[in-house]
């Protein structure tokens, strides 16, 4: 099982903030995308294509970043300010 959550503009589109996602570890984050697409079809325009932040245990990944279980995976929209 791996912890899924949700930050910012996101978790507002989505209308919610986490999900428990139980998927074969380890497994890529655009492996944890396409099982969360295929879960939650109508999630897709905001999950699919973007480019969303990825956290892993608090720590910034790359899309290719391998996840184990019971890690904990967080997407936030990219942050700008000015």
């Amino acid at each position: 099982m791996i912890s899924v959550l949700f930050f910012a503009q996101l978790r507002e589109q989505l209308k919610t903030d986490k999900l428990q996602l139980d998927i074969t570890a380890p497994c890529s984050i655009s492996d944890i995308q396409q099982a969360i697409i295929q879960q939650y079809p109508d999630w897709a325009s905001f999950i699919e294509g973007r480019s969303l932040l990825t956290a892993v245990n608090q720590t910034m990944v790359e899309p290719d970043h391998m996840v184990n279980e019971r890690d904990e995976v967080a997407f936030f929209p990219p942050v700008t300010g000015g």
